[in-house]
């Protein structure tokens, strides 16, 4: 199946929630007038944009009706589109893995998917030729390590880990050698997703980047922030603490199949600044793909 075809498939609930509610507004169109966007508006507010990004969406909206003079609802539906992948257009959405080794951080909550997103990536970039080592730093919550052995096991790729319980940051120094020992392409590093409390966990998220800094000062990084769609809102508190402390180059939106919730992405987008990279659109391990902001903003609208 192909990135539209899954993508489409994935976001059935998102859509249904979202185009059903337009689908009536743009059949039944009369004219750009003030009732239409303030509907459109709250529309989009109830399909979890957020009030700030739907209001920025419909400002420009308005203003490009007025420029262009949009007389059909196909018209404004098109426009809408455009407006809507440029609200994600707020950086690079590649993963940037060009050196050897590069590394990728995965931090996030517990519950939101870290453990089967690295499993994913291994997978993915296995599939892709590149030797993939995993490096279980999550050594606080009980069998993380051995699901990401599980992980590793399926994808063919080594993996590093420790005793639960073990210094996080030690085990990163441990598989970072390990990578470059065996001449490895890219280091995939679990981390934590809850301690004691949020103070610990992000103090800890520091000592492992000052290791990697140190270990692999001119290597590529990627800092992936993991969210779960269903969460919707609560995506967006998660995302501004992390912020705070990680350098965040990145955001991976999983579970987006299960939910009605898809367009916390642009709310995630607009107010964080952080561009979305890799969409979870199923439980395959090949259902974890790049991100397109014009092709998810069209298969959101239907």
């Amino acid at each position: 199946m192909g990135f539209i075809s899954k993508l489409r498939e994935g976001l059935t609930k998102t859509t249904k929630n979202i185009s059903q509610k337009l689908g009536g507004m743009f059949a039944h169109f009369t004219g750009a007038n003030e009732e239409f966007f303030e509907e459109l508006e709250e529309v989009l507010i109830l399909s979890d944009l957020g009030a700030s990004a739907a209001a920025a969406v419909v400002e420009e909206l308005r203003e490009r009706t007025k420029q262009e003079g949009y007389r059909t609802g196909e018209e404004i539906k098109a426009a809408l589109s455009d407006i809507l992948a440029e609200q994600l257009d707020v950086g690079d959405t590649s993963l940037k893995i060009t050196t050897k080794p590069s590394v990728i951080l995965v931090i996030g909550v517990n519950g939101v998917g870290k453990t089967t997103t690295i499993g994913k990536l291994a997978q993915k970039f296995t599939n892709e030729g590149k030797k993939v080592l995993l490096c279980a730093g999550d050594t606080f919550r009980a069998a993380a390590s051995e699901q990401l052995s599980i992980w590793a096991q399926r994808a063919g790729v080594d993996i590093v880990r420790r005793e639960e319980g073990a210094d996080p940051a030690s085990v990163i120094f441990d598989g970072l050698s390990a990578a470059k020992a065996r001449n490895v392409d890219i280091v995939i590093c679990d981390t934590a997703g809850r301690l004691h409390n949020k103070s610990n966990l992000m103090n800890e998220l520091n000592k492992i980047s000052r290791v990697i800094d140190r270990e692999l000062p001119d290597a590529d990084r990627e800092t992936l922030l993991v969210l779960d769609a269903t969460t919707g809102q609560n995506g967006l508190i998660q995302a501004r603490q992390f912020k705070e402390t990680a350098n965040i180059t990145g955001i991976v939106l999983t579970k987006l199949d299960g939910t009605a919730k898809g367009g916390i992405v642009y709310t995630i987008a607009s107010d964080l600044n952080i561009p979305v990279k890799l969409v979870g659109v199923g439980e395959q391990a090949d259902d974890l793909i790049d991100f397109d902001s014009r092709e998810f903003s069209e298969a959101i609208l239907g």
